[in-house]
C-alpha cells in the first residue's frame, strides 16, 4: 500500500511542482535593503501550470497571506449533492509561501452544511491575530454583511457578526479587519466601501466595531455606515468599480487596532487616507506624477522594516501600458506621507499578467514579519492578482532565496543521499502524525504533502 500511495503523491506531486519558478530578476540593494523572488506563480511564468489551475479562475479573486500559508478563496467551486439540492460549495486553496507548494484545500462548510452563497467567499483575510476570515458580495437588496472565521483544519466557518446597511443599503465587494475578530486579546474594527458598476458611484462607508470583551455595534459613533463628502480629486462624489480599503495601524499602542485612518483606492483614483471623520488626509496630489498607478487598479498594504515605513500599491492592472498586474514598493515620505514618497522597487519587474480578468479590479497584497540568521528584520509579501497570478518576495538586509535546511536538504531518513525512500519516509510521518525537523524540508514549520513536493523537487533537480 505504501509503495502505490508513494507513487501516487509522487506523480501528483511532479505535476505540481513544475509551478515552482521565480520571475528570473534582478532587484537593486535600495538604502541598504534587499528584496528576492522566492516563487511566482503566474500566466508569464508559470504557463499552463498556471492557466490550467483551479485558481486560475474569475471567482478566485482575493488571496491573503498568514504564518507562511497562503489562502486563495474561490466561490462555488464544487457541486455537492445534498438531499435534492446541488450546492456550489466555496473551496480555500492553500499554497506553502516558502515554496509554492499546495497544501490541502478547504471546502468550506457553514452549520456542517457545505457554504454555497453566490460569491460567497469575494473576499478573504486575515486580522491582526492570525484569524483568518471570508466574507461575501452583496447586493443593494441585501441589508447585512456577514463576516466569518475560519477554521484552517476543517474549513468551518463560524458567524462572527452580521455588518447592518443601516438606511443606505449598496453593494458591497472587499472587507478589511484590524484587530482581534474573537474580541479576546484586543479590540476590532472591520470596514468596507460601497461600489457601484458604474460612475459616479456611491459615497457611503460600513463600519463595526467592538472593545475587547465587548459587544458589536455602528463603527460610527454607534451608526453603521456614514457617506464621504470630501474626495480627492475634488471632482469625485463617490466610489465606482470594487473599491478596497485597508486600515493603517496606529502607533500608539492603546490606539493599535483602532482603524481611526485608512485607505481607499478606487477604479478612478489612487490610494487616498481618511479618518473616521471623512476626511481627506493624505492623497497623491502631491506625489511625483511618475508615481501615479496606471489603469484602474485597486490595492494598498503598508508594513515596516528597518525603522522605516513602506508602502505598496498597484502600479498597473491587467490594462496598463507597457506590463500589467504589477506593483510599487515605496518608502514613505517624511511624516509618513505619499508625497514625500521614494520608490524602491516595481514587482514582479516583467509582469504577473495582461489578461482581462472581467474586471474585477482588486488586487491583494499581504506581509508575514520574521528575524534572519543574523536576527535581523525581514518582511515576506504576498501579491495575488486574480486570473493572473501570485507571487512571493523577501525584503530585508539579507535576503536570497530558499534558506536551506539542516544536514543534507531533502535526506530525511538520514542514509546522506536524498531518493524515494526519502518521500516514504515523509509518508511515514504524515500516516503517523510525526512532527520531525528533517522531515520539515521546506521548512513551513510542520510534516505535510508539501515537502514531499519538496523532497521530489530536489529529486528532480539533482
Amino acid at each position: 500500500m505504501k509503495k502505490s500511495v508513494s507513487l501516487l503523491l509522487f506523480t501528483f506531486m511532479t505535476v505540481f511542482n513544475l509551478m515552482a519558478t521565480t520571475d528570473g530578476q534582478i532587484y537593486n540593494e535600495v538604502n541598504g535593503i534587499k528584496i528576492v523572488n522566492q516563487w511566482i506563480f503566474d500566466r508569464v511564468h508559470s504557463g499552463t501550470d498556471y492557466t490550467s489551475s483551479d485558481i486560475c479562475n474569475q471567482r478566485a479573486r482575493t488571496a491573503t497571506m498568514d504564518q507562511g500559508v497562503i489562502y486563495v478563496a474561490r466561490s462555488e467551486e464544487r457541486a455537492v449533492i445534498v438531499g435534492n439540492d446541488t450546492i456550489s460549495q466555496s473551496v480555500i486553496h492553500r499554497y506553502s509561501a516558502v515554496n509554492g507548494s499546495p497544501l490541502p484545500d478547504l471546502p468550506l462548510t457553514l452549520d456542517g452544511a457545505p457554504y454555497g452563497r453566490f460569491l460567497g467567499v469575494a473576499s478573504i483575510g486575515k486580522d491582526s491575530f492570525h484569524h483568518i476570515w471570508v466574507a461575501p458580495m452583496t447586493s443593494t437588496v441585501q441589508q447585512y454583511i456577514p463576516v466569518y472565521l475560519v477554521d484552517t483544519q476543517t474549513g468551518e466557518l463560524t458567524l462572527v457578526v452580521e455588518m447592518d446597511k443601516g438606511d443606505s443599503p449598496q453593494r458591497t465587494d472587499y472587507l478589511d479587519v484590524i484587530g482581534d475578530l474573537t474580541l479576546e486579546q484586543a479590540e476590532c474594527n472591520i470596514m468596507t466601501v460601497s461600489g457601484s458598476t458604474a460612475d459616479p458611484g456611491f459615497p457611503t462607508l460600513y463600519r463595526m466595531h467592538a472593545d475587547q470583551g465587548g459587544e458589536w455595534e455602528g463603527g460610527f459613533d454607534g451608526d453603521p455606515y456614514m457617506d464621504i463628502i470630501n474626495f480627492y480629486p475634488e471632482t469625485k462624489t463617490g466610489f465606482s468599480l470594487a473599491p478596497v480599503i485597508k486600515m493603517i495601524e496606529d502607533a500608539d499602542e492603546t490606539n493599535r487596532y483602532s482603524g481611526s485612518m485608512f485607505y481607499i483606492d478606487c477604479f478612478d483614483t489612487a490610494p487616498v487616507i481618511y479618518d473616521l471623520s471623512g476626511s481627506v488626509i493624505d492623497s497623491f496630489e502631491e506625489t511625483d506624477p511618475s508615481l501615479w498607478p496606471q489603469s484602474q487598479p485597486n490595492g494598498c498594504i503598508e508594513f515596516k522594516l528597518d525603522g522605516r515605513n513602506f508602502f505598496v500599491y498597484v502600479n498597473a492592472d491587467m490594462n496598463g501600458s507597457g506590463h500589467g498586474c504589477q506593483a510599487n514598493i515605496c518608502e514613505l515620505g517624511e511624516g509618513l506621507s505619499l508625497g514625500g514618497m521614494t520608490k524602491y522597487w516595481t514587482i514582479p519587474a516583467d509582469s504577473l499578467g495582461k489578461v482581462n480578468d472581467s474586471g474585477l479590479r482588486v488586487h491583494c497584497f499581504a506581509v508575514d514579519y520574521g528575524v534572519d540568521s543574523e536576527g535581523y528584520e525581514e518582511v515576506t509579501l504576498l501579491t495575488f492578482k486574480a486570473y493572473n497570478g501570485m507571487a512571493v518576495y523577501k525584503i530585508g538586509r539579507n535576503v536570497g532565496g530558499a534558506e536551506p535546511q539542516p544536514g543534507v536538504p531533502g535526506d530525511v531518513n538520514g542514509d546522506n543521499e536524498v531518493s524515494i525512500a526519502d518521500v516514504n519516509a515523509v509518508i511515514d510521518m504524515i500516516l503517523q502524525g510525526v512532527q520531525d525537523l528533517l522531515g520539515d524540508v521546506n521548512g513551513d514549520g510542520e510534516v505535510g504533502i508539501a515537502d514531499v513536493n519538496a523532497v521530489i523537487d530536489i529529486i528532480l533537480q539533482s
